[in-house]
């Protein structure tokens, strides 16, 4: 029996695909620094679980398919803080952000279609991609240029017929580039005049570093144009909530998101009413998040800044960090790392960059690091890693 094309194009997650190796040095009695995955330690606000302890309702029902209206009214209060309007109707809410994009890219693309995206990128976009059908269309970076990619000159030249959209994600997963105002609004005028959509995945805009943002939401002519990707996850520290939300003023994508949606039924009931309460949380939540961020990044590119030969750019937002390291190939160091290296019962896990990368060899000297342990533990880890790879290049 064949799988289809579809899934064989697909990929395992490079963040993921080395836990049987974890648990195999965990049984060993290692103990791993996880800076492979990120999975905030910050607690999720006490709203989240006193609004589910709270649910008294006798039977637990299905959810209307674009989401509990108390939720979208939820998230309509978000964005009318930033400043930007949304009906009801322009929300669909989703499965965590995956599902969001996952929708998105089976309503806009067919066989083929394309969609241009900067890499590094997160890797599960090439997944639903993929899985719609369509294929990426990688903007060349480089850590020694900090990542950046938004000019005419690098993104008109890759688009043809077949391309549908640009995607982005500010700040970025995995490099934490974050983009200016003015090139957000470059990117948005490219969309616009080449009739594609811009998909932009800010569910890290709430950790900012350096810089200010203005959401792309704001962008008042790009009704037709603009998707905004939305989650609970990585802003309250909920990532098993599984909540988010597709955002668009486009009517005909949503009702092409809304079909899907009610294939699927509905998203959990029980987590969209804790998410509700999360959108109710004090602004100071963020404040207090943001700085302990900002001291888990200072620490990650202090330390990495003292690794010889490494090139690493500082992030701006978001809480990743990409780095390349003196070496070829990056799997192969995660390997030595779990199988054959410890320092005093300890080793290290990151995720080798190759899988962030469409083009072919890209990133296979470069690992993503995600600064979700807290500011002692990161500076053991970083410790952890250079001695890993001094013994590593010994061999």
């Amino acid at each position: 029996m064949k799988l289809s094309r579809k899934i064989e194009l697909c990929q395992l997650s490079p963040i993921r695909k080395f836990y049987p190796y974890a648990v195999a040095a965990e049984q060993r009695g290692i103990y791993i620094h996880a800076l492979n995955i990120g999975q905030p330690d910050i607690q999720t606000p006490n709203a989240y679980l006193d609004a589910i302890k709270a649910y008294r309702e006798n039977v637990l029902s299905y959810a209307p398919s674009p989401g509990i209206p108390s939720l979208i009214e939820a998230v309509q209060g978000y964005y009318a803080r930033l400043g930007v309007r949304y009906d009801a109707s322009d929300i669909v809410i989703t499965t965590g952000g995956s599902e969001a994009l996952l929708m998105t890219m089976m309503s806009i693309l067919d066989e083929d279609c394309e969609v241009i995206v900067p890499e590094p990128y997160y890797p599960n976009y090439h997944t639903f991609i993929r899985m719609a059908g369509g294929k990426i269309c990688p903007v060349p970076t480089v850590a020694e240029d900090g990542y950046r990619y938004a000019s005419r000159e690098r993104i008109e030249p890759l688009i043809n017929e077949k391309t549908r959209a640009i995607l982005i994600t500010n700040p970025g997963n995995p490099t934490g580039t974050l983009l200016t105002n003015e090139e957000v609004r470059l990117l948005a005028d490219i969309a616009k005049e080449h009739d594609l959509f811009l998909i932009c995945d800010e569910v890290y805009r709430e950790f900012i570093y350096d810089g200010e943002m203005t959401t792309a939401a704001a962008l008042e002519d790009m009704a037709e144009n603009l998707v905004m990707i939305d989650s609970v996850s990585k802003r309250f520290s909920a990532c098993g909530a599984r909540i988010g939300a597709l955002i668009s003023r486009n009517k005909t994508l949503i009702e092409g998101a809304v079909k899907i949606a009610q294939a699927r039924l509905s998203v959990a009931t029980l987590d969209q009413i804790g998410a509700q309460a999360l959108y109710g949380v004090d602004s100071s939540y963020f404040n207090e998040t943001r700085e302990e961020y900002r001291r888990r990044r200072d620490v990650c590119y202090r330390k990495m800044k003292e690794i010889p030969n490494v090139v690493v750019a500082e992030p701006k937002g978001a809480f990743y960090m990409m780095a390349k390291l003196p070496i070829e190939d990056a799997e192969d160091f995660q390997m030595f790392l779990l199988n054959e290296f410890d320092d005093n019962g300890e080793t290290v896990m990151f995720a080798p960059g190759s899988g962030f990368y469409a083009t072919e060899g890209a990133g296979k000297s470069e690992i993503r690091l995600a600064y979700v342990l807290c500011a002692e533990q990161l500076e053991r880890a970083l410790d952890v890693l250079r001695k890993g790879l001094e013994k590593y290049l010994q061999r």
